[in-house]
């Protein structure tokens, strides 16, 4: 039976894949937002995470499929040598800070600044305070993050990773205004070229047995290969 899922999972037809990279101060849930939206788990023992990893998660987006590439780090100073190689290619970003911690919070505009400073300036934002069903707890006001998200024009969410509140939404928000920019862009740079729609197969179509392969069988080539 695993064997079917993978071949499935294989033979599926990929139309973007956006990488999003997890920052913040460490302990603030970034490996269990992660988990639970690439697996629906939540671990009570978590341990820091060393280094960098990444998970997974291939979902629809306006009628395509998107892979979405989490990438998670630890977010003790001594590993932010990682930085420059952790931001490349990245298109989103979730700031995470403990809404019970009034530091994690505070660290944010450092953050922000490191992620400005090495990430494509188009990239896509979300401020995410974790841990709102501790919020007997509440350290930072929500008022305070709604303030510093509009002056930063990011956008914005509280969310519990433990009872499964808003991640998904928060992942889905982030993964459909990214698909907004690219697939814009993609028009922008190759008018009329948009090989996620089915409709693009129809070019295939002038090329016939027998016909001279010049400039179409170019046009063919690429199109078949999706």
């Amino acid at each position: 039976m695993s064997s079917n899922s993978y071949g499935d999972h294989y033979n599926q037809k990929i139309d973007y894949v956006f990488k999003i990279v997890l920052i913040g101060d460490s302990a603030v849930g970034k490996s269990q937002l992660l988990s639970r939206f690439a697996r629906n788990e939540f671990t009570l023992d978590s341990k820091a995470t060393i280094g960098v990893e990444f998970q997974t998660k291939t979902l629809s987006v306006d009628n395509k499929t998107v892979k979405a590439q989490i990438w998670d780090t630890a977010g003790q100073e001594r590993y932010r040598a990682v930085t420059s190689a952790y931001y490349r290619g990245a298109v989103g970003a979730m700031l995470v800070y403990d809404l019970t911690k009034r530091q994690s919070f505070d660290h944010m505009a450092r953050w922000l600044e490191e992620l400005r400073g090495h990430a494509d300036k188009n990239i896509v934002i979300m401020l995410i305070a974790n841990k709102s069903d501790l919020g007997s707890l509440r350290a930072v006001p929500v008022e305070d993050a709604q303030e510093f998200a509009e002056r930063e024009n990011l956008f914005f969410m509280e969310t519990s990773a433990l009872q499964s509140t808003n991640v998904e939404s928060a992942f889905m928000t982030i993964l459909t205004e990214i698909y907004k920019i690219i697939s814009k862009n993609t028009l922008i740079a190759t008018p009329g070229a948009d090989y996620g729609k089915s409709q693009s197969l129809k070019g295939t179509r002038i090329i016939v047995p027998g016909q001279d392969s010049g400039s179409g069988g170019n046009t063919g080539g690429c199109c078949m290969s999706s």
